[in-house]
């Protein structure tokens, strides 16, 4: 009987080892002359992909609300040779966003490729959070890319091809304390994002759920923060800037463009993310108890103003030499990802 046992876990090994090298082996697909869509593309993770797609040949469009913002990362594509062209779009508005992919298609040729990368983060304690936070969140992580993708997907069907990418993060696996508005957003669109590519899949429409863990793109100073602004500033700028939790923009946007390339199902980003999110899948209950336990060490709610700030507004009351020792790498990624506020310009393209 264990021989038996044996044998036929042995062969359900090997059949598994096959499915998985017969996947990686397919073929991938060549960027170059390829219309790529961002949403949020002018700063921090979607700037990043932006370089990334453009240096695989790609022709870029990127979206936001700001045009200062969008006219900086357009200089700064066009000075790496990159063609791009930008929008100004607020995604949470559909007939803005429709009226974008009419645009882009008009001008630059049908959208191969979509990226669903915008996002805002507020941090703090439950108490401190009003509902339109949660509304905010679904509307900008959720119904944003709902409608851009109804918006491509026409032009995807007529041509049987395409690629949705839809960044998630490791908030839609594990709810992490201090994050629930963006962690139901999150979820919500790994949800989407995994029924999609179910469903698209025979229409030859592939879609990728990437899931980023801590990311060093400088996003930290455009944070939301409630209740005790600094200490949830301190504790949040903190993992967004290690190095040992945290992986640079740029090996996250090369590790998601080869991941859309491929077609992937889901691609996890850092070591950290994984393990946790495969933790989690096993002990669910245990996990549990590991957030209780680091919700105990951030900061208490308590009779707060609910009045929120940026980060980059608490950063500028921060005069500690040891603060910025610990946060240099995070300064650094937000001067070269746009994420600096006011009319500073982003690094050369050498940067």
């Amino acid at each position: 009987m264990k021989t038996k046992r044996a044998i036929v876990t042995a062969l359900a090994a090997a059949s598994g080892y096959m499915v998985v090298s017969l996947l990686r082996r397919r073929p991938q697909v060549d960027f170059t002359g390829k219309v790529v869509l961002i949403t949020g593309g002018s700063r921090g993770l979607g700037l990043a992909l932006a370089r990334e797609f453009g240096a695989h040949g790609a022709t870029i469009a990127i979206c936001a609300r700001d045009q200062s913002e969008l006219d900086r990362a357009r200089t700064d594509l066009t000075a790496r040779g990159i063609r791009s062209h930008v929008c100004v779009c607020d995604i949470t508005r559909p007939e803005q966003v429709r009226s974008m992919a009419e645009e882009v298609s008009t001008i630059l040729g049908p959208i191969d490729v979509l990226v669903n990368n915008a996002g805002i983060i507020k941090v703090g304690p439950f108490a401190e959070m009003d509902t339109e936070d949660f509304e905010r969140a679904m509307n900008v992580m959720f119904w944003g890319p709902l409608y851009a993708v109804q918006a491509v997907l026409p032009s995807m069907r007529e041509r049987r091809h395409g690629r949705i990418v839809n960044i998630t993060s490791i908030g839609g696996k594990v709810a992490m304390p201090h994050l629930l508005p963006y962690c139901c957003a999150k979820f919500a669109a790994v949800a989407l994002s995994e029924g999609l590519r179910t469903e698209l899949g025979p229409e030859g429409i592939s879609v990728t759920t990437i899931v980023p863990g801590l990311l060093r793109t400088g996003s930290h100073l455009n944070v939301e923060l409630t209740g005790e602004h600094a200490a949830e500033y301190a504790w949040f700028a903190a993992g967004a800037t290690t190095p040992l939790v945290s992986i640079s923009a740029s090996r996250a946007a090369r590790s998601i463009v080869r991941a859309a390339a491929r077609g992937e199902c889901e691609k996890i980003l850092s070591v950290p993310a994984d393990l946790l999110a495969r933790f989690h899948g096993i002990v669910p209950g245990l996990s549990g108890e590991l957030m209780r336990g680091i919700n105990r060490l951030l900061p208490a709610a308590g009779t707060h103003s609910r009045d929120s700030r940026t980060g980059y507004e608490v950063e500028r009351g921060i005069n500690s030499t040891v603060w910025k020792m610990m946060t240099i790498m995070g300064r650094r990624a937000a001067a070269s990802l746009n994420e600096l506020r006011g009319p500073r310009l982003i690094r050369s393209a050498g940067a």
